[in-house]
């Protein structure tokens, strides 16, 4: 994100101070040992100043914007931190207690993926341009909970989820975890922050009738929005198959369509809420991303304990991964390290770069899925034999399968060519040049089709290096690119 921005957020910053201040109070008052939940600024008591160079709907579509990046950077962090669990060096009388913290990581990861699409409903309902990108890494936005970095779960890391989850003031507690996680997150950077400020500013505006007039919240949009009826399949959190993993339990992924002012409120207020859950839940079947984020931590500070401080319950992956460029000389580029801020670690393996490449275009096959999802509704885009919303819908499903799998064989491939340590890859998450799609129907369609080619080459060129198991899965994928291909072909016939 642009370094500018910063001016723009002065009055989340206000109020995150004035949160601050105001948790610290109450604990002295109440002593550090209260379990009580700190209260912090109603959304509908604040009055938000408009910067200059904004209005006030723009300044609300501003602030989603942020929001949705910020969204993303942590789903795939998440995602990054999950597909790195598990390891030939993990105890066999543990093996399940570690599989039930990636379920539980990963289905946090899921939920913020529900989030990155319900902020996109808001963003349509209010007539903002939509954001389904971010800024590579390493990056920071002004508001970022701290700078984006791909790495492998440990202990520090996981310090650093519990903390852009917590609720406000917990962390200035005495508690013993709160000051091991505020050690880990002060590691990482020097200017943490929470979201629970900027969704405080951003609830204020919209329930702001004078500043944010009905009018602008438009309901037929609603066709074209994501709904959980379709984005939510096997969602759910008995379906997820993590029910039994968390401390209690598992909530819905939420995927809320909106048609008012009322609707966007209380959808933003319920993804908060899955977040940090500033007060204590009603329902114990569906704890927060920080419960269950600092339930794992609890088990593994503990299991950590026994096996000693040195043992990960993670692969030694790459942190930051990038592939690698040839340079002038033939070598391939290195790795970057400059201090604790700037760490890339370079896949120069031949086969980890081709897999890397492999990820990154089905990467963005499946954020172009979703940004043309919302161009597309249920009624006159679906005469015909093929529908054009549920393929579209259908192949983003195809590509979280097909990201998760992938991932999978990164993280177990060496980074580096034989005898140049130990270090495995890990997936690469590198941004696409555009997000932007083409204009005219037909057009979006053919871009879907260039990115299948694209793919089939790289397939092309992994085949020779693969061992059975991966080549089953490559013919599997390529099986399902032709009968895309073939669908595409005909939805591009009838879009002329």
């Amino acid at each position: 994100m642009q370094t500018n921005f910063e001016r723009f957020l002065k009055p989340v910053f206000q109020l995150a101070e004035t949160n601050r201040l105001r948790s610290v109070s109450v604990m002295n008052l109440q002593g550090d040992e209260s379990s009580e939940s700190l209260e912090t600024t109603d959304p509908k008591q604040l009055k938000v100043e408009i910067p200059y160079e904004f209005n006030a709907k723009d300044y609300l579509s501003f602030l989603l914007y942020i929001n949705a990046e910020i969204e993303h950077g942590l789903m795939l962090q998440y995602l990054y931190a999950g597909y790195s669990i598990g390891g030939s060096h993990i105890p066999e009388k543990y093996q399940q207690k570690v599989k039930n913290w990636q379920d539980i990581i990963l289905g946090i990861a899921k939920e913020e993926m529900g989030h990155f699409i319900s902020v996109q409903n808001v963003l349509k309902l209010i007539g903002a341009p939509l954001n389904f990108g971010r800024m590579d890494y390493p990056w920071d936005t002004p508001f970022y909970p701290f700078p984006f970095k791909l790495e492998r779960l440990t202990l520090e890391s996981l310090g650093k989820y519990v903390y852009a989850e917590s609720p406000e003031g917990w962390i200035d507690k005495a508690d013993d975890i709160a000051k091991e996680v505020k050690k880990d997150i002060d590691k990482a950077t020097s200017d943490p922050h929470r979201v629970g400020a900027l969704f405080a500013v951003i609830l204020s505006l919209i329930n702001d009738d004078k500043q944010i007039p009905d009018d602008l919240f438009n309901a037929n949009t609603y066709a074209f929005q994501a709904k959980f009826d379709e984005w939510g399949r096997g969602y759910t959190g008995g379906q997820r198959g993590s029910a039994h993993a968390g401390p209690k339990g598992s909530p819905d992924v939420l995927v809320v369509p909106l048609t008012c002012r009322d609707d966007a409120y209380a959808a933003l207020s319920e993804i908060s809420e899955q977040g940090e859950a500033p007060k204590e839940a009603e329902d114990d079947d569906k704890p927060s991303h920080f419960e269950r984020f600092l339930f794992v931590y609890k088990e593994l500070r503990d299991l950590k304990k026994e096996l000693g401080e040195s043992w990960e319950p993670s692969r030694n992956v790459a942190t930051n991964p990038f592939i690698a460029q040839r340079e002038e000389d033939g070598s391939l580029e290195s790795s970057k390290n400059v201090g604790t801020d700037y760490e890339k670690d370079a896949i120069k393996n031949l086969e980890a770069r081709s897999w890397g490449h492999l990820f990154n275009v089905r990467y963005r096959m499946l954020l172009n899925y979703l940004a043309h999802s919302f161009v597309l509704d249920n009624g006159f885009n679906n005469n015909g034999a093929v529908s054009p919303r549920a393929t579209i819908i259908n192949a983003t499903f195809g590509e979280m399968y097909n990201l998760r799998s992938i991932s999978n064989v990164l993280v177990q491939t060496p980074l580096n060519p034989d005898g140049e340590g130990d270090k495995m890859a890990g997936p690469p998450f590198s941004i696409p040049y555009t997000l932007d799609l083409p204009v005219g129907e037909a057009n979006r369609w053919r871009e879907h089709q260039d990115l299948i080619e694209a793919s089939e080459t790289i397939i092309q060129s992994l085949i020779p290096y693969v061992s059975p198991a991966n080549l089953k899965y490559l013919n599997v994928l390529r099986e399902a690119d032709q009968g895309l291909s073939a669908i595409i072909k005909e939805l591009i016939s009838t879009s002329k």
